[in-house]
Order: C-alpha cells, then structure tokens, then sequence
C-alpha cells in the first residue's frame, strides 16, 4: 500500500523547488553532443555506495523530467547514464512514450526503466532466450515494486490520485497539456520518474551481488 502522505509530501516539494534550468540543459546538450560515456562498472564499488547512488539518481531523473518535459526518456536517460548504457538515439526514440503515446496509459517511469533493463539484463544474441526469460522477469518484479510504490502503473491513474488531484491525460490535446503545465504537472511528474529509477537501480545494482 502506498504511502500517499510521503508522496504528497514530495509532490509539493517538487512543485516548490527551485530549478537550475541552465545548468541542467546545458547537462543536456552535453550528453546530445558527446553521447553516454561508456562505464566499467565496478560490483563491489556500486554495492558499497548504493544509497548515495540512489539519491543521486532520482534526483538526476526529478531534474531531467522537468528539463526534457517527458517522463520516459528521463527515467532511461538518467539510468542509462549512470550505468553507461546506450545511446542518445534510444533516448530519441523514446519520444512517442509518456503515457504510451499520450493515451494515459504506462507511466514513462516503467517503460523507461524497463528500455533500461533490456540494455543491461538483455543478451546480444537475439537468440538467447535465457536472457530473454530473465529480463522480463526482473521487468515483472520492477513493475509490481512501482505500483506498491505509487499506486498505480497507468499515467492517468497517477496523476489524478497522486501527483496533480484530477483526471487529466496531458497528451490528449493542446489544451490538456496547457492545463498540465499551469499546474505545475512537469515538476511533480518528476515523481514518479524518481521513483522508477531508484527501484531499477536498486534491482541493477543488486544483481552484482
């Protein structure tokens, strides 16, 4: 059962918080330029300093969803980063994804996690499907963590009983995401973003035990 008091809590921190735009798009084009930096990532240094790197990521994807208004691509870029995966074109690729191309659906706090996993879990080998069998698995125990989480896995569901009060579908129309943006809606979706990212991280992370 969530505990809506914390997340409320959050929220109005969020929708309260003072935002380094420049500094945080100017971390943005950095990355669009040069790319993801590569990692060799070391177990024992992950395990010894998760907390801290826990922190550091859902802050990172609370700022990167207010800078790149779109919640799927915050979540993998933040993980992605952090873990050295990937590449920007996914991040691009990733556009159409908050709440499943605008219908209210998945948050981008799962699928964004989930593009994620599929990088770090997933086989090079189209044909392993132990691989296969064990990324889908570890995307069905993430995606059990976020509901108990947040609530719910759909966008709408979220943002009417957690993050702004009332139904909406920002992707509806150009009205819809007005209203989204005047109520403050990019900064505390930057929820459920933070929250995805900590459980995956967490999930990666103890992997390597």
């Amino acid at each position: 059962m969530p505990d809506y008091e914390a997340l409320k809590r959050k929220v109005d921190e969020l929708a309260e918080r003072e935002w380094d735009v420049p500094a945080l798009e100017a971390r943005v084009r950095k990355l669009a330029k040069d790319g993801i930096p590569k990692k060799k990532l070391d177990p024992q240094e992950l395990l010894a300093n998760k907390e801290q790197i826990l922190d550091r990521v859902q802050r990172r994807a609370e700022e990167y969803n207010f800078t790149l208004k779109n919640c799927a691509q915050s979540t993998a870029l933040t993980l992605m980063e952090e873990f050295g995966l990937g590449n920007m074109e996914i991040i691009k690729a990733l556009t159409p994804f908050p709440g499943c191309g605008g219908t209210g659906e998945m948050c981008g706090g799962i699928t964004g996690s989930l593009i994620t996993f599929g990088l770090f879990f997933g086989s090079d080998d189209p044909l392993d499907y132990e691989a296969k069998g064990k990324t889908i698995r570890t995307a069905q125990k993430f995606m059990d963590l976020f509901e108990e989480a947040v609530g719910h896995r759909h966008c709408a569901d979220i943002i009417e009983t957690v993050t702004i009060g009332y139904r909406l579908n920002p992707g509806e129309s150009d009205e819809a995401m007005a209203t989204f943006a005047q109520d403050k809606g990019f900064e505390k979706c930057g929820l459920p973003p933070g929250i995805g990212v900590r459980l995956a991280a967490e999930i990666i992370i103890d992997s390597m035990k």
